[in-house]
């Protein structure tokens, strides 16, 4: 159960949230325009709950249509509720589109984005002749058969601190393309394809390219040998069309043990079972 015990004002909080991003323009507030986002729906249920306007930091700047599973955010409580508050009555002036599972106090200098160690993300496709009907939206839809083995053997040449210039989209403002894979796998669950991520970060669009090169690598199109050229190419013109926002989840950001930030689960929910 959630504390009923209030908080000092000026207290550091992190939240973990869960979102569906049909329903929004991306997770950023955008200024100057009327546009949904996550960052503005979430704000003004915190400022209500506040009864004064409330910013908040996240992990990760989903795009438009992009899930998230567990993306962490943080902000100061400016007036001393209670973590029952934070959750519970966040929740109640929240869209059904967004819930926030967990809430708890952190260190005064740490920080959603700079404070974590890795990202977690999964490109979830449902491959199959006919397009899903329940799942449209959620997932993103290739009629084509793809070798989930292949894929996931495809993939190994990106493991490890690489130049990333090959799956990095024209808008992207980082100052360098070099990112570090942790881990990349690519398995099969009945009509279900999962590539699962993990990097210290990621560029824009990485994600969502390099599913679009492995599924023309899954689907024969492509040779195994060619996606490990165009990396070592750093030529994004060469690489595959950028894979459809729908199958993209965050579903994790670890940080330091120290802080105190529980594991999230590492699917969305209607992965976590095999049957």
């Amino acid at each position: 159960m959630f504390s009923s015990q209030r908080l000092e004002p000026g207290t550091r909080l992190a939240l973990r949230v869960e979102y569906d991003g049909r329903a929004f323009n991306g997770w950023q507030t955008q200024k100057g325009s009327d546009v949904s986002t996550v960052q503005a729906a979430l704000e003004l249920a915190l400022s209500r709950i506040a009864n004064t306007p409330v910013k908040t930091g996240c992990a990760g700047r989903t795009d438009t249509g992009v899930h998230a599973s567990a993306q962490i955010v943080h902000f100061n409580d400016p007036v001393g509720r209670s973590i029952k508050s934070w959750v519970l009555g966040v929740n109640s002036e929240l869209p059904a589109s967004v819930v926030v599972h967990w809430a708890g106090v952190v260190p005064p200098e740490f920080n959603a984005r700079f404070s974590a160690l890795s990202r977690r993300y999964r490109y979830i496709i449902c491959n199959s002749v006919t397009r899903p009907a329940q799942m449209a939206g959620l997932v993103t839809w290739y009629r084509r058969p793809l070798d989930a083995a292949v894929m996931n053997s495809s993939a190994q040449c990106l493991v490890g601190e690489r130049d990333f210039s090959a799956f990095r989209a024209a808008s992207c403002q980082s100052s360098t393309p070099w990112r570090k894979m942790i881990s990349i796998s690519v398995e099969r669950l009945n009509d279900f394809v999962v590539i699962d991520l993990e990097a210290n970060a990621f560029l824009h669009h990485m994600v969502r390219n390099i599913a679009g090169s492995l599924l023309l690598v899954g689907a024969g199109l492509k040779s195994p040998d060619w996606f490990a050229d165009i990396l070592e190419s750093r030529d994004r013109t060469r690489s595959g069309d950028t894979a459809a926002s729908a199958g993209l989840y965050l579903v994790s950001v670890s940080y330091p043990e120290a802080i105190g930030i529980p594991i999230a689960p590492s699917a969305p929910a209607f992965l976590s079972y095999r049957v």
